[in-house]
């Protein structure tokens, strides 16, 4: 059965490029213009994947995906946010409110392609039934309920952030550069940009400011997550 896609983007051009490139994949894609009506759209057609421009007429893209995080039915709905903004401001608020990924215009189509592939992959690929709880001082990470506490206080990850942090806590004190992390997280066929990485990171350790477990930066390599005693 075809993953169904859902393009919310008010660019006309744009809006009908991806929804050609992505049903001549085979995907079942439906499309829209407008957020309110885009939104009820998401409701009717329950999509696997969204792709998601910020800047929408009546109903802009971080509502839309606040409301679809929030929705019991649609919260495991994967999201690709797409602006023209670049700021890395923009790209830790969509990140924070729950997108898989994010691209910036103007993009090709085949990246668009190859970051949808890819979110779907790494969503399949997605283990529900490992019991694995790793602990590590007051941070724990418990794969099977897939939530990460606090001092027992839920901390909200994206689905990114929380195979990133967990791949980097059941490997503690080993570096990973970031095509290794890339590829581990994300996926062969993602487009690879550092940059990803480093906003994930920055947004797991905002998140996780009260734990004292840390993921160091070791400079021209990548990263190492190292618990605290």
């Amino acid at each position: 059965m075809p993953a169904k896609v859902v393009i919310l983007e008010d660019e006309p051009d744009i809006n009908e490029a991806c929804e050609y490139s992505l049903a001549r994949e085979g995907y079942k894609v439906w499309s829209e213009t407008d957020g309110r009506r885009g939104l009820d759209l998401v409701r009717q057609t329950t999509p696997d994947l969204l792709v998601l421009d910020l800047m929408l007429p009546s109903l802009d893209g971080t509502e839309i995906c606040r409301q679809i995080k929030s929705d019991p039915v649609l919260k495991g709905t994967c999201i690709i946010m797409v602006s023209a903004k670049s700021d890395e401001t923009d790209i830790l608020v969509g990140l924070g409110l729950g997108a898989d990924d994010y691209v910036t215009k103007p993009f090709k189509t085949r990246e668009l392609l190859a970051r949808v592939q890819a979110v779907l992959r790494r969503g399949r690929l997605r283990d529900e039934s490992d019991p694995e709880v790793i602990r590590c001082d007051r941070l724990v990470i418990d794969a099977l309920r897939h939530e990460v506490t606090v001092d027992g206080v839920p901390v909200r990850l994206t689905a990114t952030e929380f195979r990133l942090l967990r791949f980097l806590a059941s490997n503690p004190g080993r570096v990973f550069s970031r095509n290794q992390l890339l590829n581990h997280v994300i996926g062969d066929h993602a487009i690879v940009i550092d940059r990803n990485i480093d906003v994930h990171i920055r947004s797991i350790r905002r998140k996780l400011a009260g734990s004292r477990a840390l993921i160091d930066t070791i400079r021209g390599v990548g990263y190492r997550f190292t618990p605290q005693a």
